[in-house]
């Protein structure tokens, strides 16, 4: 597999930056390609604004049509453009990241705002006219998988834990943004107890993380229900006889499937 490695710490000396080293080794020793995306190191601007587009400043910025104009046009900013071309070529993303108040650092956010432009990650349609998304979409036929680290126990990230349940709190990732996109999302790796991890810590860590990335190309991927497989109505609610009288996020995956508990 082409394999792209989308990585934000500020150091590369954390427990982050081992990790990625260590699992980009292994993907390689299993005859894997891998392309990195350092962000940090790269200096990636985060910020989306008219130059993204080659937009006039003056006029009103309206980002969704302006970047779908300017990616069917060829004229996005470079930097966006060379980002599109690591994700085209890959055939899975690893997405590693500390877990910073809930969510992604404000450098990964911002390349996800400038890198997934409408017309090339989402805003597609089949030849019916409907929009692809949750399950298909401009992305689909990748696979991804989230790697990140949290200060918390586990079982402050297990399902009656203060924290949530790990893929209850990257939902708005897992769901909202790679599935959307029509990726094969895994299941998440999440290593707790990060800023207390001693060798022994880290050395379990890197065996799950190769644990995950011997099995990339075939693992069983988070069993989400895809907007257009006839589970959800015209207005894009969950059925009334699927999971009859229950709500929350638990809902949008097949109940064949039970929810991972603490990662």
């Amino acid at each position: 597999m082409n394999v792209l490695w989308l990585f934000a710490h500020p150091d590369g000396r954390s427990l982050n930056g081992a990790l990625r080293d260590h699992g980009a080794a292994t993907l390689r020793r299993d005859g894997h390609h891998v392309r990195h995306s350092d962000l940090y190191a790269m200096g990636w601007n985060p910020v989306v604004g008219p130059a993204d587009f080659g937009h006039d400043p003056s006029a009103r910025l309206i980002v969704g049509a302006e970047s779908q104009r300017a990616h069917a046009a060829g004229t996005l900013a470079p930097d966006i453009r060379a980002e599109q071309d690591k994700v085209t070529w890959a055939d899975a993303l690893i997405v590693q990241f500390p877990l910073w108040w809930y969510g992604m650092p404000a450098i990964m956010k911002g390349w996800f705002d400038r890198v997934f432009v409408q017309g090339f990650a989402f805003g597609v349609t089949d030849e019916r006219g409907r929009t692809l998304r949750y399950g298909n979409g401009g992305l689909a036929g990748r696979r991804a998988l989230v790697v990140t680290t949290a200060g918390a126990r586990p079982s402050g990230l297990g399902p009656r834990g203060v924290h949530g349940a790990s893929e209850d709190v990257l939902f708005p990732l897992l769901h909202g943004t790679l599935f959307y996109t029509g990726m094969d999302v895994l299941p998440p790796l999440v290593v707790t107890g990060a800023d207390r991890a001693t060798e022994a810590d880290q050395a379990a860590a890197a065996a799950a993380l190769d644990a995950r990335l011997h099995t990339l190309p075939a693992a069983a991927p988070i069993p989400y229900r895809a907007e257009l497989g006839g589970d959800y109505d015209d207005d894009l609610v969950l059925r009334p006889d699927l999971a009859p009288g229950r709500t929350g996020l638990h809902i949008h995956r097949h109940p064949a499937h039970p929810a991972a508990g603490a990662a």
